[in-house]
Order: C-alpha cells, then structure tokens, then sequence
C-alpha cells in the first residue's frame, strides 16, 4: 500500500476497540499491519470475513499464546516490527513473554504503544471497563445530554476512538519521530481517560473562566444555546444550527424571518430558553427538506441531520472520498490528505490467520 508511512511495520495483537481502529488508521496511511488473532479468530465484531472493515487493510496470522509455537511466531515477527500495538490489559503481555523489556537487544528501536483504558499504573489500572466509564470518570460524560435526563453517551466515539486510538496513533507517530533521533524505541501508554481529559481541555478552560456552568444544557455549547443545537422538521427530520459568530446568527434570523429588533440579544443566555421554544415552532412548520432549500448557500450555519443512509449518498462526502463503497460495503475513506504521498483505496480484511505464511515470507521469519 502507498502512503507516507510506506515501509513500517506494525503488529497488532488482536483485540477490538481503539486497538484496531488504531492499526486500522497506521494501515490506512500506508504501514504494512499484521494483526495476530487466535488460530479460531480473535474477539471482534466480525461476521465472516470481510464484514468488520475495521480490521481493513492489513493480513492477519494465526497463533495460539498458550502455546510455545505461538510465542515463538509472536516474538520473531515483534523482533521484525517497528510498533506493537498491545491492547491487552497491564500485565498480561510481560506474563506472555512478549512484553517491551524482552525486546530491548533484540529490536532496541521498538515502540510498544499500549492501549487501555485507565493506564499502565493508578488505583484503577487492573480494573475492567469500556467506554462509557472511562468518559463517565473524566467528567466529560457529565456535561452530555439534556438537563432534565441522565447523561448521553456520545456512542463510544469520545472515548475509544477520540481519546483512545487517535491519542495512541499520536503516541506512536512521535515515538517514531524520537526513534529518528535516538535511535531507540519506548514505551506509549495511551489511556483513554488521559485522551479524553485532553480533548476536554477546551471545555475545561472555559469552566476555569468562569464562562462554562457545571451542568448540562446550560452552555453554549450543549445544547442551551438556540443559535447552536438541533431542531425537528414537520417530517420528523432534523436540522443542525451553529451559528454562532454575529453574522451567521444574522443569516439565520434572516432564514427564519426574525427581525433581530423583536428578539433579545444573541448571548443572553436567560431568554435562551424562550427564544429556543420560538425557533422550535418556526423549524416544526417546515420539511428539512425545505430548510435545505432556505439556508442553502447562505452562511448561517445550518445544515440537514442526515443518517447513515442519507449520509452515504450525500454528494460532498462521496465526492471527496469521505465515505466510500467497496465490495458492496460503505466505509470511511483514509482521512488525513498528503499532497505527495498518495494513498491506495482500503483492501478488506483477510481470513483469520490466512496470511500466516506470507506474512512470515514477506517479514524473513522461518
């Protein structure tokens, strides 16, 4: 595969989550990933083959842990690697003799990025958990949904994609770029509560301010704000408002044919709540279809609430590669853009454990 990260080498030992999505991306920009599964095939949400995309682009070996045979391959293609992506929970890869410290003579440049979701060390590194309690324990859960309702889990976008995969890829990227100059490999610890309490900063610096309430729905961006929310349609779609700054607040007004003479001023946020019942009415009269064909081209800051379906067949997205349709199945496409280094269209996943030999071919492991 094409890419500016043509030429590294990643073990992937099989999880699901962040783990994947992370060699999924590593893949995606060009790296040659091998995913480890059990000779069965691994945890996934796969049914078959080619149906979880997640594990896209990169062949997949077979090899039983609790065996000495199965140890032996994980080691000699860890000793090949530049990155091994270890999901498993702290510990359990020293038990398996294929934690970082075995690696030091063997492959010294090796970055061992671990992925979990409370760290590698704190009161709660042993315990189990997904998503929604790693966000939970962060306080950002507490600030999703509305105020009359308990918090909403943003699917597990938040934690496992955004403060898990994304911040573990990061890790690697600038482990690699250290490698460069030391010419040694370390350790990443990811854990997706210290991703998610970074990707909060924003919101923490706001509540250091004094310009963000602890409380949902009562800020300008959860929900509380008129300007910036969403709004059922007569036919029971939805539309997404985000106008914020004063002259795209201006451009939906105009849309909604408001005088801003008879409304209070945008940020006062104690006529929020009429003035959201006001726009309420005002979008419920019309189709989405229709609010389309009203703010289309116009800077106010609104645009359709589209599912998965619609989404799939919207003119931008499919024309900038955003979602594509392989063997039938749509998916994202490779995100970020390079300007020299092209990257190729995302090959499925392979059969568990089918690469087994041309992988060890491919990697000089005999």
């Amino acid at each position: 595969m094409a890419g500016p990260l043509t030429g590294l080498k990643v073990v992937e030992l099989g999880g699901i989550g962040p783990g994947p999505h992370a060699a999924m991306l590593l893949s995606d920009l060009g790296a040659d990933a091998v995913r480890v599964e059990r000779p069965a095939g691994g945890l996934s949400l796969r049914n078959g083959a080619k149906t979880d995309w997640s594990q896209r682009g990169r062949r997949s070996v077979a090899a039983d842990m609790k065996t000495d045979e199965g140890v032996a391959l994980v080691r000699a293609l860890i000793t090949k690697a530049d990155v091994v992506i270890d999901g498993f929970r702290p510990g359990v890869a020293e038990r398996l003799g294929i934690g970082p410290d075995e690696f030091t003579e063997s492959n010294p440049g090796l970055v061992f990025a671990r992925m979990t979701g409370w760290g590698q060390a704190g009161p709660l590194s042993s315990a189990v958990g997904h998503d929604i309690n790693y966000i939970g324990l962060t306080g950002m859960l507490h600030a999703m949904g509305t105020t009359n309702a308990p918090p909403s889990p943003p699917l597990n976008l938040v934690g496992d994609f955004g403060g898990g995969s994304l911040y573990l890829v990061l890790g690697v990227l600038a482990a690699l770029h250290e490698r460069g100059q030391s010419g040694r490999g370390q350790v990443v610890d990811a854990a997706i509560v210290d991703g998610v309490s970074s990707l909060g900063q924003p919101i923490w610096s706001l509540l250091n301010g004094g310009v963000w309430q602890n409380r949902r729905q009562a800020n300008i961006l959860d929900g509380a704000a008129p300007f910036y929310r969403t709004y059922p349609c007569s036919d029971g779609k939805y539309v997404a408002v985000g106008a914020i700054e004063p002259q795209f607040y201006a451009a939906l007004l105009t849309g909604l044919e408001l005088d801003p003479k008879d409304l209070p001023t945008q940020m006062d946020q104690s006529t929020w709540a009429d003035v959201n019942k006001q726009f309420a009415e005002i979008f419920a009269s019309r189709t989405r279809a229709d609010w389309e064909q009203v703010f289309g081209g116009t800077d106010a800051c609104v645009t359709p609430v589209l599912d998965f379906d619609e989404a799939a067949a919207n003119t931008h997205l499919r024309e900038r590669g955003a979602l594509i349709e392989i063997d039938g199945v749509v998916q994202s496409g490779v995100a970020p853009r390079f300007s020299r280094s092209a990257t190729d269209v995302p090959k499925a996943p392979t059969t568990p454990g089918s690469s087994t030999d041309e992988v060890c071919a491919d990697w000089g492991i005999k």
